[in-house]
């Protein structure tokens, strides 16, 4: 399995940044967020758009000010300020001025004199691993993309999960930098031990799946979701499965496992077995040629779209024909699944929630609060051209 390379430089990341290079696809928020179209808005507030237009400054060479925010809304400096430090006592009316000079003018807060003023660090760690995997690399843009909305600059630092010492030496570039908080993303048992151990010298939150046990902390894609997906097998008049999961290291394909074999057992279906990879296109090929006595299953579970996409070209090279023959599906709905042949049916994840989630929990330490902690990762079926009804039950080879 490919490993991402150590990390010697920690990347500096506005939030919804690309990983591990800057990127252009998530424009701040402040700058991006469209503002209200004059044709839909109520009388008042066409018209506070129409002056916020006449008094924003036409090619400026100099960033906006909060002088000139507050200039366009119409207010005092001192209420801008109040509005950017989450001041609540504010009139509605007036924030809505305010928040549309913000965007109308892309106003970005400069956060060394922020910190000057307050004396707070407005800079987050975050370390993370496996970032050429999906899941990990939508989870750490997730939570790029809540620091920056909530005022925070994020430097991450990838770490080498071969190398016992990455986590020391990470560790190290940070404490460099006056930091207000460490946001520890981990997918792995190894990662998540060795997290617990660190002394990171500030507010830190581990942000790592918890095992599903049957408790408050089952999340969604593990309830709701194979739930839904199995269900929509069964429908089809599936009732022989055969499930490739991912590393047994890893919280996520174990929460996988435990929720394929509930859904099984409730709905009274056929587990034929179960092999294990390691999230690749290729472990996926690999499993389905490791089956000595054939496929005897109608439907194949993957536990992820690549290991799926493995699977497809092993079937195909035994001489089965998906969906006709067996049927496929995987969990994520990475980019590509839509343009698999046949096209995947499988669980669309929104692991930026859980980025999302992290940082709210990280926020709150570092403001001395504790959010509750949701089992978050909301999902939804997607149902593509690798599914279809199960044929005549046969033993396949």
């Amino acid at each position: 399995m490919d490993r991402p390379s150590p990390s010697a430089v920690p990347t500096t990341e506005a939030a919804g940044a690309s990983v591990p290079s800057k990127t252009d696809a998530e424009p701040d928020a402040l700058a991006s967020a469209p503002v209200e179209p004059e044709g839909d808005a109520p009388p008042r507030r066409r018209e506070a758009l129409s002056t916020l237009r006449r008094a924003s400054p036409q090619n400026a060479d100099k960033p906006p000010t909060i002088y000139d925010v507050a200039r366009a809304a119409g207010v005092s400096h001192q209420t801008v300020t109040r509005y950017l430090q989450g001041y609540e006592g504010i009139r509605p009316a007036t924030r809505d001025r305010v928040t549309d000079a913000l965007k109308l003018l892309g106003y970005r807060p400069n956060l060394t004199a922020r910190s000057l003023t307050t004396g707070r660090s407005h800079r987050i760690g975050a370390l993370t691993h496996e970032i050429d995997r999906f899941g990990p690399s939508k989870i750490i843009h997730g939570a790029a993309a809540a620091a920056r909305a909530a005022g925070y600059v994020m430097d991450i630092v990838t770490l080498d999960v071969s190398s016992p010492g990455s986590i020391e030496e990470a560790l190290e570039l940070l404490r460099h930098h006056d930091l207000a908080g460490v946001l520890a993303l981990s997918s792995t048992d190894e990662m998540t031990s060795a997290f617990e151990r660190a002394d990171f010298g500030v507010p830190a939150f581990i942000g790592a799946e918890p095992d599903d046990t049957g408790g408050e902390t089952r999340s969604e894609l593990t309830t709701t979701g194979f739930r839904s997906l199995i269900e929509h097998l069964a429908d089809h008049g599936h009732r022989d499965f055969l499930h490739i999961a991912g590393p047994r290291t890893w919280s996520s394909a174990r929460n996988r496992v435990r929720a394929y074999e509930t859904e099984l057992t409730s709905h009274g279906l056929r587990a034929v077995g179960t092999v294990h990879g390691d999230w690749s296109a290729r472990s996926g090929y690999e499993a389905v040629r490791s089956l000595a006595g054939g496929v005897e299953a109608t439907a194949i579970v993957a536990s992820n779209d690549q290991m799926a996409l493995g699977a497809m070209l092993a079937l195909e090279e035994c001489g089965l024909r998906i969906p006709d023959d067996i049927s496929v599906t995987g969990v994520d709905d990475v980019p590509d699944a839509a343009y698999y042949r046949p096209p995947l049916t499988t669980l669309r994840v929104d692991f930026a929630a859980q980025g999302r989630q992290a940082v709210t929990q990280l926020l709150g330490r570092i403001s001395g609060e504790e959010p509750a902690l949701e089992a978050a990762l909301p999902n939804e079926l997607i149902v593509r051209r690798s599914t279809a009804r199960a044929p005549g039950r046969r033993r396949r080879r």
